[in-house]
């Protein structure tokens, strides 16, 4: 009764379907990306520190033979983002992205660092110039800093999407697209044609995709062709030691057995 209660706290249901042991990772990045500040506690927050060690964890576990990041961000700290999104693209196993409601901001690296990525119909990724928070001495270092910064997003996206590095800088410095603001808001099949995203689509697709990808289903495709091509040679050789030729029809053949 007392788990039950817990489950119920927690998740909002008494009874949970149970995962089976699995050789597929979940990587859930939800709400703001917090870094290197305690953000309120009233903000739904994914730490840095707790992914990083998962990511180091996935790398040296043999059972892990893939990893599926699931995203739904509005960004949030700059270089904890980039951190994740290194760590991502430097995985030498599988991995796929699917962005869910949205991937904003620091968001966009972190869905494009995985092999594959997938959005949803209804997603949406929003690319604008990077802020900071506080107060900040204006002078011109001030604006170096941040356009170095920046160059580090906008060169990591584009080495890593099909997105080339003068594209992505005029959706960041759009007007018109927001209120207010300099951007640009990406719905499904923008971020696809932009080159961003590889493909729209939802969780089985991501799964699927992610299981043709891993070493294991590999192997078997190649064992399944393989073997389909042993399959044919030896029905050819058979058909040569038969006499009959490889492209002989069946009405010659048939004709053959009348005379």
């Amino acid at each position: 009764m007392q788990q039950q209660l817990q489950t119920l706290k927690q998740l909002g249901q008494t009874n949970i379907p149970q995962q089976p042991n699995t050789d597929i990772h979940s990587l859930t990045i939800v709400g703001q990306i917090e870094g290197h500040r305690v953000l309120s506690p009233k903000n739904k927050t994914t730490k840095y520190e707790h992914l990083i060690p998962q990511l180091t964890a996935i790398e040296q576990n043999p059972k892990i033979k893939g990893v599926i990041v699931n995203l739904n961000t509005v960004g949030g700290d700059i270089e904890a983002g980039l951190a994740i999104s290194e760590m991502l693209a430097s995985l030498s196993k599988p991995t796929v992205s699917l962005v869910l409601g949205g991937g904003h901001s620091i968001g966009v690296p972190i869905a494009a660092s995985t092999d594959y990525s997938f959005i949803a119909k209804t997603a949406t990724m929003i690319v604008h110039p990077i802020r900071l928070t506080g107060k900040v001495i204006g002078v011109p270092q001030t604006y170096d800093y941040l356009d170095k910064m920046q160059e580090r997003i906008i060169k990591f996206v584009s080495q890593n999407s099909a997105i080339t590095e003068e594209r992505f800088k005029e959706l960041m410095f759009e007007t018109g697209e927001l209120v207010r603001d300099v951007g640009t808001v990406l719905i499904g099949d923008d971020a696809v044609n932009e080159g961003i995203i590889n493909e729209v689509g939802g969780l089985s697709q991501a799964i699927n995709k992610l299981r043709s990808l891993m070493p294991e289903d590999q192997q078997n495709n190649q064992q399944g062709q393989q073997n389909n091509q042993q399959q044919m040679q030896n029905n050819n050789q058979q058909q040569q030691q038969m006499g009959v030729k490889p492209r002989q029809g069946v009405i010659e053949a048939l004709e053959e057995d009348n005379q």
